[in-house]
């Protein structure tokens, strides 16, 4: 079974938490909250690529083997252990913040060399994925070379804005498919990805108004996030609450599990909101695009992921 009649008793229900990002509270306005849909990856690429198109996005249920999340999970935080993340003594697969003593120059010149490894490149590139993305693209996938990883330790206010990728993504092909892999489970309080609901028309809709505006623009400037006309870092907006009300919409949420995949449009409009778990475990995710290999690539992609490549 697939897709919203699968979670027909939780989608139309707000979820019954405090939400925050940025300084906002989405839990606010309740009618501005809902559930995202999950798919049953059983039911074939013909029929999950309907529901992306639909959708915009579609949440795949336990894609990859769960166990091995799991042990990945636990891979990457003995390396950032060593940054003083992680409370002393604890199983890195828990991903226990520690309460005080973190240094995050450390972590993120540590997470800056587990994106470069062999064993994260084959945690994004294992059959079970790369297979699927194939039959999804109708060919061979490519995946691009700068690959994201993140962590979130809880109660950071700081957290991603509202955008949608293409804007990061101009110099090829619109045809782009992002994956989003949370490594471990993520239940709605520990902020993962929320989506504003069919917002990939939005997104579509704000790309046209982008290139009518801005022909002017070098080749350059316009596939360049941070032009002269585009607000800082790309971002559509940090006021999550103000922009479902502004496009009479909903932000969609989940309860993340290990084995979860989560594929988004380039159009499709998405945020991230505060880390508040109870048990003070450690968000960790990755964000990874695919493409089929006969479209254009996007240039800037084809190299490692930095904190400041501008991308």
């Amino acid at each position: 079974m697939s897709s919203v009649a699968s979670a027909s008793h939780r989608k139309d229900r707000a979820p019954g938490i405090n939400l925050a990002a940025n300084g906002k509270l989405l839990s606010n306005a309740p009618n501005r909250l809902g559930y995202l849909a999950p798919t049953n990856p059983a039911i074939g690429a013909r029929g999950i690529r309907a529901i992306f198109e639909a959708q915009g996005y579609v949440l795949l249920k336990g894609l990859l083997k769960r166990a091995d999340v799991v042990e990945f999970r636990g891979w990457v935080f003995s390396h950032l252990a060593e940054a003083g993340l992680l409370q002393s003594d604890s199983d890195p697969r828990a991903g226990i913040a520690a309460s005080e003593g973190a240094d995050r120059r450390h972590a993120d010149r540590r997470l800056m060399s587990i994106v470069r490894s062999a064993a994260y490149e084959g945690f994004c590139a294992q059959p079970a994925l790369s297979g699927f993305m194939d039959e999804f693209l109708s060919g061979l996938s490519y995946l691009h070379k700068r690959k994201i990883m993140r962590f979130t330790l809880p109660n950071t206010d700081a957290v991603t804005p509202a955008h949608y990728d293409l804007v990061y993504l101009r110099g090829g092909t619109s045809r782009i498919v992002t994956a989003w892999i949370p490594i471990g489970d993520i239940p709605v309080d520990m902020g993962g990805l929320c989506y504003l609901e069919s917002s990939h028309a939005i997104g579509t809709a704000m790309e046209a108004e982008f290139n009518r505006q801005n022909a002017e623009l070098t080749p350059q400037e316009r596939i360049s996030a941070f032009n002269r006309n585009m607000t800082e870092g790309g971002w559509v907006s940090k006021d999550l609450p103000e922009m479902a009300d502004r496009f009479n919409t909903r932000w969609l949420v989940a309860d993340y599990e290990a084995g979860d995949v989560v594929l988004h449009s380039p159009y499709m409009i998405h945020a991230s909101t505060t880390n508040r778990g109870a048990e003070g475990r450690i968000r960790l995710s990755t964000d990874i695009r695919y493409q089929n290999i006969d479209d254009e690539i996007d240039a800037r992609w084809s190299n490692h992921w930095t904190l400041d490549d501008m991308l």
